[in-house]
């Protein structure tokens, strides 16, 4: 074949393919009909109604088909009306037993929750169970008491059941609860008491959960007492150890040095075993607050609080046996000094620790029963004091001062008052105590003036005993409530300042040679007859006395009672020294008036008495 022939024969099939009749032609005639099972199904029902293939025929086909379509459809439809009709009536009983159905299985699905959640409120789950009865030995965790916790609070609900229809079970789940909730108390408790019990260090590592572990126990008060019962104990070992190593060993490195060392010294031995118990007492309450800090918290306000708790609290409450030392320096009597300084030092200590703990902790008793000791053996102290300076009494000195034993005395009495001065105790107590000590001392030292001066003429007694006053008054004055015993002091003195006046107006009276006509003048009485009558009060006897007494105006300190010169207070001498000029001049003038007495039958009386009471009382101003 050329190539010309094959592009005819090429562009005649590209003619055909082209053509949409050949194209259906083609594929009519390739079409196998039997293996098209829906077009021989096709044709088989066209063969039902198509009998004659003509033109018209041909023409009315398709409207054949779809009329026949329709007929078969309006026969489908009523067949399916009629079971539509039975199927309704079927299914309206199903529906209804369906929605029964359906109703009950929600009251179940709500029972099933219900039960669910009544298993989950009042049931423990597997992990809490083992996590509760664990081993005895083994450590507890947080998730162990938020266990114990789920335990009381299931307990607890279960009392709502009990109000309710549903008593067994609440009676039942409560058995299962108290079961629970012993056997984990007991592991508590247990484990618990064998931590306290290990806690016998120098410093203690309270943990959060000693103190889950402690507020979990409060539930059980007597687990809990026993618990810290064994924590006092630990403690107390603790601090006994500690206490006899501050005595013999000291501190870490050997700072601070062993307080045994300062044995020799009362007040520091003392001092310095109050201060370490205080320390430690001070370190003993942080360390049960800390443990007790989340119980204590949980408690209510009427309950007892942490200082409470403290104050029962066994090491706490320990009067330590090593504290006999104190009480062996108070029994040695190292002086009153020394033993009124020891007393105030326990006072003081007794009332700081008394902040930490109250009165009725055994440790502040022991210090309040040694104070009073120390008080008691200070008051005996000077009890023996004042016994002896009754008993040996030292005569005056030459200058009539107080004696060294008194000026001993006083000036132990002036240490005691100012180391009372810095006491820590309330103003009614240092009052009472000051009137304790002043009468112990000062009652005394009056006794063993009199009987030191007893045998003195009144002039060196009154001087004697008004410098042993005044020294006394100097003592006391410096100090606050002495104002009554200031006074008392103050109207002795008074009295014999009364005698040295007298005594100072009749020694200058008797050197002017005017002491008896002044004594006659004095006691005379009209019925008696004139002065001038009189034996020694004539003319010139008085002459005679004016003239030493002329003297005397022109150098009065020579006529000054030797006795006045002792008197160790400038302005007690200044004010006999007035008094006595004031006597004198009152003397000059009951004489001045006599004599100038017309009754007393005096010739020229101004010739007697030349100068006037205003000129006398002038030269002795």
């Amino acid at each position: 074949m050329t190539e010309k022939e094959i592009s005819v024969q090429g562009s005649s099939e590209g003619s055909t393919t082209s053509n949409p009749l050949s194209r259906k032609l083609n594929k009519i005639l390739e079409t196998r009909l039997e293996n098209d099972k829906e077009t021989l199904e096709a044709l088989k029902a066209l063969s039902t109604f198509f009998h004659e293939n003509s033109l018209r025929t041909r023409r009315n086909l398709r409207g054949d088909i779809e009329r026949r379509s329709l007929s078969i459809s309006e026969e489908f439809a009523d067949v399916f009306s009629i079971v539509k009709n039975a199927a309704r009536d079927q299914t309206a009983d199903l529906i209804n037993k369906t929605t029964d159905l359906q109703k009950e299985s929600q009251k179940l699905d709500m029972r099933a929750k219900v039960a669910d959640a009544f298993l989950a409120k009042y049931q423990l789950k597997t992990e809490e169970v083992r996590v509760l009865r664990g081993t005895r030995e083994g450590h507890l965790h947080e998730d162990f008491f938020q266990a114990l916790n789920r335990v009381k609070q299931i307990h607890n609900d279960c009392k709502v059941l009990l109000r309710t229809n549903q008593q067994t079970a609440g009676l039942e789940i409560m058995e299962s609860m108290a079961l629970h909730q012993e056997t984990a108390y007991e592991r508590l408790y247990r484990w618990t008491q064998g931590e306290c019990r290990s806690l016998t260090s120098d410093t203690v590592d309270v943990t959060s959960i000693h103190c889950r572990a402690m507020e979990a126990l409060q539930d059980r008060p007597v687990l809990f007492r026993y618990v810290l019962d064994e924590f006092g104990t630990a403690r107390r070992t603790a601090v006994v150890r500690g206490f006899i190593d501050a005595l013999t060993r000291g501190g870490p490195g050997g700072t601070p040095r062993p307080i045994e060392l300062h044995s020799h010294d009362p007040l520091r031995y003392v001092g310095d075993m109050l201060a370490w118990l205080h320390q430690a007492s001070a370190s003993e309450k942080e360390h049960l607050i800390s443990l007790l800090r989340m119980a204590t918290a949980q408690r209510p306000v009427s309950e007892s609080g942490p200082l409470d708790i403290c104050n029962k609290y066994p090491s706490l409450q320990q009067d330590l046996r090593e504290l006999v030392r104190v009480e062996q320096v108070i029994v040695a009597e190292p002086g009153p000094m020394v033993l009124y300084k020891l007393a105030n030092l326990l006072k003081f200590y007794k009332y700081t620790i008394g902040q930490l703990l109250n009165k009725e902790a055994a440790l502040t008793s022991t210090l309040s029963e040694m104070e009073e000791f120390a008080q008691k053996v200070f008051f005996n102290a000077l009890n023996v004091l004042a016994s002896k300076l009754v008993e040996k009494v030292e005569l005056p000195p030459a200058d009539l001062g107080p004696t060294a034993t008194l000026s001993q005395t006083l000036s132990l009495l002036q240490e005691i008052l100012a180391s009372h001065d810095s006491s820590v105790v309330s103003m009614d107590l240092r009052e009472q105590d000051f009137a304790r000590i002043l009468t112990s001392v000062l009652d005394p030292l009056m006794q063993m003036c009199s009987l030191s001066a007893s045998r003195l003429n009144p002039a060196d007694m009154a001087t004697y005993m008004i410098n042993c006053l005044h020294a006394m008054q100097t003592t006391l004055s410096l100090y606050e409530y002495t104002d009554q015993r200031l006074e008392m002091l103050q109207a002795q003195t008074d009295a014999h300042v009364d005698t040295l006046v007298n005594e100072q107006a009749s020694f200058i009276l008797s050197r002017t040679a005017l002491l008896q006509i002044y004594s006659i003048a004095l006691q005379h009485k009209p019925e008696e007859g004139p002065l001038a009558s009189l034996t020694g009060l004539n003319t010139s006897a008085i002459k005679d006395g004016m003239t030493h007494f002329d003297g005397f105006l022109a150098t009065p300190d020579n006529y000054t009672l030797p006795q006045c010169n002792f008197l160790q207070s400038t302005a007690i001498r200044e004010k006999i020294h007035q008094r006595a000029m004031n006597l004198i001049q009152g003397a000059y003038e009951l004489l001045y008036k006599a004599i100038h007495n017309p009754d007393n039958q005096y010739q020229e009386p101004n010739s007697i008495m030349v100068r006037t009471p205003e000129q006398v009382k002038t030269l002795l101003s």
